[in-house]
């Protein structure tokens, strides 16, 4: 008797088990913070005001060795939307391929249609309910692949079914464009709320690199209030993920899609144009990966294409052959990466080809265009960061002095910068006499040469003129050529 009953309480756990269906995969969720550097309260910025990123990072895992793999917006878009360099894939250049007939390569991907073959339903979400929340932005260098997302409001995902969201967060909130409004420091779409004013151009302290002046203070206080003012977005995304009841299945990742927005950061690969914040926060319902405790700092180096990898590996999607990124959270995590590579190529109508490799303490760049440097004119810059101009004045007149000055000279072959001790990148030392330093010099070339060689970096192929050349009247209709640089070209 007691053989049959074991038996049937066997036999009826077994059909139990087998009539439950699988647990679905964590909705994931990617918030994008466009043209930030470590501004954030939890990263140890003054003069913000981040309650809501900062509690993602205090019930999450903050990460410090993040890279972009591009410094401007559209090569770093189209990496981690593919797992695959801008510079294998010829989408390096900025605002390549919207008029052509290029398409991905064979094998590549864009994430959200692997996500999607996998039963994901995918949005880019612009609106909840009548908020918006995103700006919708896409500003990649593939424009033939078909839709990349199914939805792009909030309502039209069923929160019962696994859902990956992106959120483009607006560029750095405050509004480069138009100078009349600076002052206002409105949060774009947000009817009478206003922009938490912690930063003032008296309580801030701009980078060295800069001079000492009135309008550069207030440029960076209206950058850091702009951090402030993404994250009352943030919370908005955050509250609605409770209010659906889905922030317990949820995997919420922020980070940003490439350095910051002034003079010296994007555009250029020094740290302030690479380095990007990024937290990751886990859900109740699901158990945290190997390599993940709610809680940490984590220092390993991460490149943004690695994002895409682990992306899939949460979705429970293997990491295909062609993706040149790795998995840092899962159960195939392999070996940290020691080095992130980047790249800089043409932007707009500027020709500065650059490439850039990172440890967890030195940066090396290797300047390829000769004479190029922080002045190379890029008509964008000139209008719209009211520093470059001041700059040009204040050396014209004699009174620009130290890091700045120096920083309108043209760009050394090579630069090499110990971030531990300058993390300003301001002192070069490629041509340090110190042993220890012609070691670390030694193997970052090794590193980036075998690099560009195993991707297959295409930066050295010269784009036609026939393609450069409409850039320039583009940017010229838009923002005008300053009268130096006229002069200077006659």
């Amino acid at each position: 008797m007691r053989f049959l009953v074991a038996t049937l309480t066997c036999l009826f756990v077994a059909a139990s088990l087998e009539a439950q269906p699988p647990q679905r995969p964590p909705n994931i969720i990617w918030i994008v913070g466009e043209n930030f550097d470590l501004d954030f309260g939890c990263y140890g910025a003054e003069n913000v005001s981040t309650p809501n990123i900062d509690r993602l990072a205090a019930g999450g895992v903050r990460y410090t060795n993040a890279y972009a793999t591009s410094p401007v917006c559209a090569p770093s878009r189209s990496a981690f939307m593919t797992g695959m360099y801008a510079t294998t894939t010829d989408m390096h250049h900025m605002r390549s391929h919207r008029d052509d007939d290029y398409r991905l390569p064979s094998g590549v991907v864009p994430i959200t249609h692997r996500l999607r073959d996998a039963g994901y339903q995918t949005a880019n979400v612009t609106h909840i309910g009548d908020q918006v929340v995103g700006t919708g932005k896409l500003d990649l260098n593939f424009v033939n692949e078909g839709e990349l997302y199914q939805a792009h409001r909030w309502s039209q995902l069923d929160p019962k079914r696994a859902f990956f969201a992106q959120f483009n967060m607006p560029e750095a909130e405050y509004d480069i464009y138009d100078r009349k409004s600076a002052e206002k420091q409105r949060v774009p779409w947000v009817g009478e709320e206003w922009h938490p004013k912690v930063a003032t151009p008296q309580n801030v302290t701009p980078p060295p690199y800069y001079p000492d002046h009135p309008t550069v203070r207030q440029e960076w206080a209206r950058y850091l209030n702009s951090a402030s003012g993404m994250d009352v977005r943030v919370g908005w995304i955050l509250e609605q993920l409770q209010r659906d009841g889905v922030a317990d299945d949820t995997v919420v990742m922020f980070f940003g899609d490439n350095g910051r927005l002034e003079a010296r950061g994007i555009h250029w690969c020094f740290d302030s144009g690479l380095h990007v914040p990024l937290v990751i926060h886990w859900p109740k319902n699901f158990s945290p990966p190997r390599h993940f405790e709610a809680g940490t700092v984590d220092d390993q180096v991460i490149s943004l294409i690695d994002l895409t990898t682990t992306t899939l590996a949460i979705a429970g999607i293997d990491r295909p052959t062609t993706m040149q990124g790795r998995a840092f959270l899962g159960e195939n995590v392999g070996p940290q990466r020691r080095y992130a590579f980047s790249a800089r190529d043409r932007i707009d109508e500027t020709e500065v080809r650059q490439r850039s490799v990172r440890d967890k303490r030195y940066h090396y760049v290797r300047n390829f265009t000769e004479g190029a440097g922080f002045a190379t004119l890029n008509r964008y810059k000139e209008k719209c960061f009211l520093v470059k101009p001041l700059m040009r004045q204040m050396l014209e007149k004699g009174t620009l002095t130290g890091p700045p000055a120096e920083l309108m000279k043209p760009f050394a072959r090579e630069q090499l910068f110990d971030t531990q001790s300058d993390p300003y990148e301001i002192n070069n030392l490629a041509e340090s006499d110190s042993p220890a330093h012609r070691q670390v010099l030694a193997e970052m070339r090794a590193a980036l040469d075998t690099w560009m060689i195993e991707t297959g970096d295409r930066g050295h192929i010269v784009e036609p003129r026939d393609v450069v050349a409409p850039f320039e009247r583009e940017m010229h209709d838009w923002f005008g050529t300053p009268q130096w640089a006229k002069s200077s070209s006659r």
